[in-house]
């Protein structure tokens, strides 16, 4: 035995320790519970890793980001091992972490029932009383097709060995480095209860999951390709404390609830007819006057903030996208080719911005006309994969606000400024106020221009963002093939993360189009450009507001903004008149005249989010009052007309909530 010395990070902190050969992870962080792996040299290890010479040791605490993701992918291995205990049939796909939880596919004759997730959730709880080891082994690629051979999807995963990619999860099974097999052992005969192809770490113990949860099942794709077999997909959760567990299943209650999907057919919003296709979306009445209203008063504020209307057609020529280099680097996104013309190729469009250059292009510019910002409610359709297509946040055509600003050099950091402070002033004005920054900067794979023009582009986007005096988060290789962008995040009423606007810096597409001004001393130069959308997709907007809002939207964007509850048929020609009189400042004020009892009207737009009700009886009609009723069932008695009516436009002029 010899000595080892170590040093033990914590924070900012550092402690040297001697120990023996043969020392674990696990010993250096005996007594602390909430540590259940360890990182060295920058590498995530099991506790049992045997420490060397020299090494920095940190503790993984289960609560932090690669805690969350080992806890979860070891509750992924112990569902799968109760799946195959009690599905002996199943052959195995992946079960990476996800946010939030865990899934893992598997290949079985029928999908499964919601029985079936309970027996295996009840499985998995036995499994995790009986507190089976972690066990990592090191296999030679030939030793682990031996042992796989009747896994057929891990045999393919072998051969990705160096090239797994992290977007179908396959990174969680192979690295670029050796193989390795993960034993489930007993934990009192150290006996094999099950194995799988995995690159760890791990949990200690199965003991270690503190709680646990199936979800649901769903169909899905192998590695996400539609050309591969259909599996079935397990979805659970796991979490470090039964409190933390309960909370987030409330969280999901929550966010069930305010399922923008679920309120657009209880609204009668929008809908997403079968007829017309996955992903394409077609606004009711009622979802359209939102829609309008929210449109209108971006249009007034771009108007007021220098922009110009533009409007350009849904297709064009392939040749377009050529030039702007989409079909090198989008294609994949965007629709197949219509041949027209004797053979040429159309395609939708998936951006606006080629054919806003063109409009840039369309005549000579001067210095005098910069900075030039373009603007169109442009709508684009971009081929999303049918298991990601979620109603209208992830969407196959939609409209976008986007904004083209083309600019000097000189102005270019002033013109962002402005943008960013423009972009989120606007956002408060919807309702949303809690926002982080997120700088999304060059994929070293997939970008044009060069590194120069990238490195001013970064820098000068990161000196805008630190002005707002907001968090600013690094997205690396986040941005679009043409420049770096920041994203504005922001929070809504739950506590969720939504991607918001965007700007993105271009010093390349104006070079790839050939634009040029006339510069204040007579030469052709080349102008900067700026791509910005502001709510990113209107309907994207639409469906992050209803579920802010949980449908009950401020009365200056709520479909009806008063409804009329007449006590009795005698009162109804008097709400008639307010309702009248209030549609001629501007409201929308309808009026219940069916032949529902009064309680059941009230139960009925109640359900219908209606910020006001107006009621009026006897009282009121001899008074020339009305009565209001607040959506939390308060009353206000005795309002004089006048007063009401004032009161309705006042709520709607200053987009308050009610």
């Amino acid at each position: 035995m010899s000595d080892v010395r170590v040093i033990i990070q914590r924070d900012s902190d550092q402690e040297e320790r001697v120990v023996t050969t043969g020392t674990t992870a696990a010993e250096l962080f005996a007594g602390q519970r909430s540590i259940i792996a360890a990182r060295v040299a920058g590498e995530l290890k099991d506790l049992a890793y045997e420490v060397q010479d020299g090494e920095t040791v940190e503790g993984v605490e289960i609560s932090s980001e690669d805690g969350l993701d080992i806890l979860r992918h070891s509750t992924a291995h112990v569902m799968a091992q109760a799946v195959q205990e009690l599905f002996p049939e199943a052959k195995l796909g992946i079960g990476p972490p996800v946010k939030d939880g865990f899934y893992y596919d598997f290949d079985v004759e029928k999908p499964f029932h919601p029985d079936d997730l309970k027996a295996i959730e009840k499985k998995m709880q036995e499994i995790q009383k009986r507190g089976q080891r972690f066990s990592r082994r090191v296999v030679t690629d030939d030793a682990a097709r031996e042992e796989l051979a009747d896994e057929p999807y891990k045999l393919e995963l072998i051969g990705l060995k160096g090239s797994a990619s992290h977007d179908d999860g396959a990174d969680v099974e192979v690295g670029a480095g050796e193989l390795t097999i993960y034993d489930n052992l007993d934990a009192k005969t150290g006996e094999l209860c099950w194995k799988d192809l995995c690159r760890g770490p791990h949990l200690p113990s199965t003991r270690n999951i503190p709680a646990f949860k199936l979800m649901r099942n769903a169909a899905a794709y192998w590695r996400g390709s539609e050309k591969n077999p259909m599996l079935q997909r397990i979805y659970g959760t796991a979490w470090p404390t039964k409190d933390e567990l309960k909370a987030h299943l409330e969280f999901l209650a929550e966010a069930e609830k305010r399922d923008h999907r679920k309120l657009g057919s209880e609204l009668d919003l929008f809908s997403i007819p079968e007829q017309i296709g996955s992903g394409l979306a077609v606004f009711h009445p009622k979802g359209g006057i939102i829609r309008r209203v929210m449109e209108d008063y971006s249009r007034r504020r771009h108007e007021e903030e220098g922009y110009e209307f533009v409007y350009t057609p849904h297709a064009t020529k392939g040749k377009l996208f050529e030039t702007s280099g989409h079909l090198d680097w989008y294609a994949d996104g965007m629709y197949p080719p219509m041949q027209l013309d004797e053979g040429v190729d159309y395609y939708l469009k998936p951006m606006n911005c080629p054919m806003h250059n063109l409009i840039f292009d369309a005549r000579g510019r001067s210095y005098r006309e910069l900075p030039l910002r373009l603007f169109e409610f442009g709508t684009v359709y971009r081929y999303e994969k049918s298991g990601v297509v979620h109603g209208l946040t992830r969407a196959r055509g939609f409209t976008q606000d986007d904004a083209h600003i083309y600019c000097t050099r000189d102005q270019m950091a002033e013109e962002l400024d402005k943008t960013l402070t423009f972009v989120l002033n606007l956002l408060r004005d919807y309702g949303l106020t809690d926002f982080y920054l997120e700088l999304s900067t060059k994929d070293p794979e997939k970008f044009v221009g060069t590194d120069e023009a990238w490195e001013e582009a970064t820098e000068t986007l990161r000196q805008v963002a630190e002005k707002q005096n907001l968090k600013l988060v690094a997205d690396p290789g986040g941005a679009a093939f043409y420049g770096p962008k920041i994203s504005v995040q922001a929070k809504d009423a739950i506590g969720r993360t939504w991607q918001m606007s965007t700007i993105q810096l271009d010093f390349n597409l104006p070079e790839r189009f050939g634009l040029e001004y006339t510069a204040a001393d007579g030469t052709k130069t080349r102008p900067v450009m700026i791509h910005r959308a502001l709510f990113g997709s209107i309907e994207r907007f639409f469906a992050v507001l209803l579920e802010h809002y949980a449908g009950a939207f401020p009365a200056w964007l709520a479909p009806v903004q008063a409804v009329g509850i007449p006590v009795g048929d005698a009162h109804v020609q008097y709400l008639e008149e307010f309702a009248a009189e209030a549609r001629r400042k501007g409201l929308r004020v309808d009026v219940d005249s069916s032949s529902d009892r009064m309680q059941k009207k009230i139960r009925t737009h109640q359900k219908q989010k209606v910020p006001f009700m107006i009621i009026v009886g006897d009282e009121d009609m001899h008074g020339g009052t009305v009565s209001f009723r607040y959506r939390d069932g308060s009353q206000e008695n005795g309002i004089p007309r006048d007063q009401a009516l004032a009161k309705l436009v006042d709520v709607v002029e200053r987009r308050v909530q009610v």
